[in-house]
């Protein structure tokens, strides 16, 4: 699903130019449109998505990532993560933002095959890597939590010790998402 902002002669261009590319790249069906509730229809198949790619396995869990990268970036690590995906044992499937560089990838995985969590885990820290590597974030909308507690250090240096500071200094009992965010 694209979404499109501006003037009404911008937006005809951008949609104009964007389907002849979908066209030009195999897509097909491709639909646009003004009203709410026709958006909201068009998004839904979004919001869908990460049900679609669980389902493809019985009894799956889902597992997901998601990273931001400056646009300029963006192509480049949508392939390198397309390639890092290419002999992955489980289903899985790039969904994004992509207007402002945030990218999911979302996997269908067994939650008791330790290989798989592995497998996954390894393909991650990958993503992630290759994100800040490029100038990005290891996350741009799901937050650190506990998942992308390893990768602060690499993206924010030695300003990860001040952030401690500030945060026991704010909550000195640890009893604001105890264990998230930050390292103890």
């Amino acid at each position: 699903a694209f979404e499109f902002h501006g003037s009404p002669a911008g937006v005809q261009e951008q949609v104009e130019m964007v389907a002849a590319i979908v066209g030009e790249n195999g897509g097909r069906d491709f639909e646009w449109a003004n009203a709410a509730e026709e958006r909201n229809r068009l998004w839904k198949a979004r919001h869908n998505a990460f049900y679609a790619v669980v389902s493809q396995r019985e009894n799956a869990k889902g597992w997901s990532s998601d990273v931001c990268v400056p646009v300029s970036q963006l192509s480049g690590c949508i392939l390198k993560t397309r390639e890092l995906l290419k002999d992955c044992s489980v289903p899985a499937a790039i969904l994004g933002h992509v207007g402002d560089g945030n990218y999911h990838v979302v996997f269908a995985v067994d939650p008791s095959n330790q290989t798989e969590l592995d497998e996954v885990a390894a393909i991650n820290k990958k993503m992630v890597q290759h994100a800040i590597s490029v100038g990005g974030t290891s996350t741009g909308e799901h937050g650190v939590g506990t998942g992308k507690i390893d990768y602060l250090r690499t993206e924010h240096g030695d300003a990860v010790d001040l952030m401690i500071v500030i945060k026991n200094a704010i909550d000195p009992k640890g009893i604001m998402n105890p264990g998230k965010v930050l390292p103890s």
